[in-house]
Protein backbone atom coordinates (compact mmCIF):
# COMPACT_ATOMS: atom_id res chain seq x y z
CA UNK A 1 0.00 0.00 0.00
CA UNK A 2 2.85 2.36 0.81
CA UNK A 3 4.60 1.66 -2.51
CA UNK A 4 1.37 2.28 -4.38
CA UNK A 5 0.68 5.49 -2.45
CA UNK A 6 4.22 6.82 -3.10
CA UNK A 7 4.35 5.58 -6.69
CA UNK A 8 7.48 3.47 -6.14
CA UNK A 9 8.20 -0.25 -6.27
CA UNK A 10 7.53 -2.64 -3.40
CA UNK A 11 11.18 -3.62 -3.57
CA UNK A 12 12.26 -0.04 -2.90
CA UNK A 13 9.98 0.16 0.17
CA UNK A 14 11.38 -3.16 1.37
CA UNK A 15 15.00 -1.97 0.95
CA UNK A 16 14.36 1.27 2.83
CA UNK A 17 12.64 -0.58 5.66
CA UNK A 18 15.54 -3.04 5.91
CA UNK A 19 18.18 -0.30 5.84
CA UNK A 20 16.49 1.56 8.71
CA UNK A 21 15.31 -1.55 10.58
CA UNK A 22 11.65 -0.61 10.23
CA UNK A 23 9.25 -3.46 10.97
CA UNK A 24 5.67 -2.17 10.71
CA UNK A 25 4.27 -5.71 10.93
CA UNK A 26 5.55 -6.05 14.51
CA UNK A 27 3.46 -4.60 17.31
CA UNK A 28 4.32 -4.26 20.98
CA UNK A 29 1.72 -3.37 23.55
CA UNK A 30 2.11 -1.91 27.00
CA UNK A 31 -0.17 -0.67 29.70
CA UNK A 32 0.59 2.29 31.90
CA UNK A 33 -0.24 1.96 35.56
CA UNK A 34 -3.12 4.01 36.94
CA UNK A 35 -1.43 4.12 40.33
CA UNK A 36 -1.16 7.83 41.29
CA UNK A 37 2.18 7.07 42.98
CA UNK A 38 3.53 5.08 40.02
CA UNK A 39 6.19 7.61 38.99
CA UNK A 40 7.44 7.99 42.56
CA UNK A 41 7.65 4.20 42.97
CA UNK A 42 9.53 3.78 39.69
CA UNK A 43 12.02 6.47 40.70
CA UNK A 44 12.59 4.73 44.06
CA UNK A 45 13.22 1.36 42.42
CA UNK A 46 15.44 2.68 39.64
CA UNK A 47 17.29 4.76 42.23
CA UNK A 48 18.01 1.63 44.27
CA UNK A 49 19.38 -0.13 41.20
CA UNK A 50 21.49 2.79 39.99
CA UNK A 51 22.68 4.12 43.32
CA UNK A 52 22.25 1.60 46.14
CA UNK A 53 22.93 2.82 49.70
CA UNK A 54 26.37 2.13 51.14
CA UNK A 55 26.68 -1.34 52.68
CA UNK A 56 23.45 -2.47 50.98
CA UNK A 57 22.56 -5.33 48.67
CA UNK A 58 19.71 -4.87 46.17
CA UNK A 59 18.01 -8.05 44.93
CA UNK A 60 15.30 -8.40 42.32
CA UNK A 61 13.00 -11.20 43.51
CA UNK A 62 10.45 -12.98 41.37
CA UNK A 63 8.86 -16.35 40.79
CA UNK A 64 7.89 -18.49 37.86
CA UNK A 65 5.09 -20.91 38.60
CA UNK A 66 3.80 -23.91 36.70
CA UNK A 67 7.14 -24.89 35.17
CA UNK A 68 6.67 -28.30 33.61
CA UNK A 69 9.20 -30.92 34.69
CA UNK A 70 9.74 -32.93 31.51
CA UNK A 71 12.11 -35.71 30.51
CA UNK A 72 12.74 -37.30 27.13
CA UNK A 73 11.53 -40.89 26.72
CA UNK A 74 14.93 -41.94 25.33
CA UNK A 75 18.46 -40.61 25.86
CA UNK A 76 19.85 -38.00 23.49
CA UNK A 77 21.98 -39.34 20.67
CA UNK A 78 25.18 -37.28 20.65
CA UNK A 79 26.57 -35.12 17.89
CA UNK A 80 28.80 -37.06 15.50
CA UNK A 81 30.69 -36.07 12.36
CA UNK A 82 28.07 -35.40 9.71
CA UNK A 83 25.14 -35.94 12.11
CA UNK A 84 23.41 -33.46 14.41
CA UNK A 85 22.45 -34.28 17.99
CA UNK A 86 19.21 -36.24 17.93
CA UNK A 87 16.37 -36.52 20.41
CA UNK A 88 12.93 -38.07 20.55
CA UNK A 89 9.92 -35.87 19.99
CA UNK A 90 8.00 -37.28 22.95
CA UNK A 91 8.57 -36.83 26.66
CA UNK A 92 7.41 -37.93 30.12
CA UNK A 93 5.71 -35.48 32.45
CA UNK A 94 6.92 -35.30 36.03
CA UNK A 95 4.47 -32.66 37.27
CA UNK A 96 5.16 -28.97 37.75
CA UNK A 97 7.41 -26.90 39.95
CA UNK A 98 7.71 -23.26 41.01
CA UNK A 99 10.97 -21.38 40.77
CA UNK A 100 11.63 -18.60 43.28
CA UNK A 101 14.72 -16.55 42.45
CA UNK A 102 16.63 -13.48 43.62
CA UNK A 103 18.90 -11.72 41.12
CA UNK A 104 21.90 -9.77 42.42
CA UNK A 105 22.31 -6.95 39.94
CA UNK A 106 25.89 -6.20 41.03
CA UNK A 107 27.44 -9.56 40.21
CA UNK A 108 24.74 -11.31 38.16
CA UNK A 109 24.42 -14.14 40.71
CA UNK A 110 21.02 -15.80 40.96
CA UNK A 111 19.90 -17.44 44.19
CA UNK A 112 17.03 -19.73 43.37
CA UNK A 113 15.05 -22.66 44.62
CA UNK A 114 12.31 -24.85 43.20
CA UNK A 115 9.28 -25.63 45.31
CA UNK A 116 6.52 -28.16 44.74
CA UNK A 117 3.76 -25.62 45.40
CA UNK A 118 3.23 -21.91 44.87
CA UNK A 119 1.94 -20.51 48.14
CA UNK A 120 3.05 -17.96 50.70
CA UNK A 121 4.70 -20.61 52.88
CA UNK A 122 6.94 -21.73 50.00
CA UNK A 123 7.87 -18.09 49.44
CA UNK A 124 8.73 -17.77 53.13
CA UNK A 125 10.97 -20.84 52.83
CA UNK A 126 12.74 -19.13 49.95
CA UNK A 127 13.19 -15.93 51.99
CA UNK A 128 14.57 -17.98 54.91
CA UNK A 129 17.09 -19.57 52.54
CA UNK A 130 18.07 -16.11 51.30
CA UNK A 131 18.61 -14.99 54.87
CA UNK A 132 21.01 -17.91 55.49
CA UNK A 133 23.00 -17.32 52.28
CA UNK A 134 23.29 -13.54 52.29
CA UNK A 135 25.90 -11.58 54.25
CA UNK A 136 24.71 -10.37 57.65
CA UNK A 137 26.68 -7.11 57.67
CA UNK A 138 24.76 -5.40 54.85
CA UNK A 139 21.30 -3.91 54.51
CA UNK A 140 19.13 -5.99 52.16
CA UNK A 141 16.63 -4.42 49.73
CA UNK A 142 14.22 -6.78 47.97
CA UNK A 143 12.44 -5.49 44.88
CA UNK A 144 9.35 -7.57 44.08
CA UNK A 145 6.23 -7.29 41.99
CA UNK A 146 2.92 -7.34 43.81
CA UNK A 147 2.07 -10.98 43.17
CA UNK A 148 -0.28 -12.60 45.68
CA UNK A 149 2.39 -14.75 47.39
CA UNK A 150 4.25 -11.56 48.28
CA UNK A 151 1.19 -10.05 49.96
CA UNK A 152 0.99 -12.61 52.73
CA UNK A 153 1.55 -11.22 56.22
CA UNK A 154 3.47 -14.43 56.99
CA UNK A 155 6.49 -13.38 54.94
CA UNK A 156 6.43 -9.75 56.12
CA UNK A 157 8.12 -10.56 59.42
CA UNK A 158 10.91 -12.47 57.69
CA UNK A 159 11.44 -9.70 55.14
CA UNK A 160 11.69 -7.10 57.89
CA UNK A 161 14.17 -9.34 59.69
CA UNK A 162 16.37 -9.45 56.56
Amino acid sequence: MLAQQLGISRTMVHRVWQRHDIQPHRVERFKLSKDPQFEEKVRDIVGLYLNPPDRALVLCVDEKSQIQALDRTAPLLPLRPGLPERQTHDYKRHGTTTLFAAFNILNGRVLGTCQARHRAREFVRFLNRLEKELPTDVEIHLIMDNYCTHKSSAWFFIAVKL
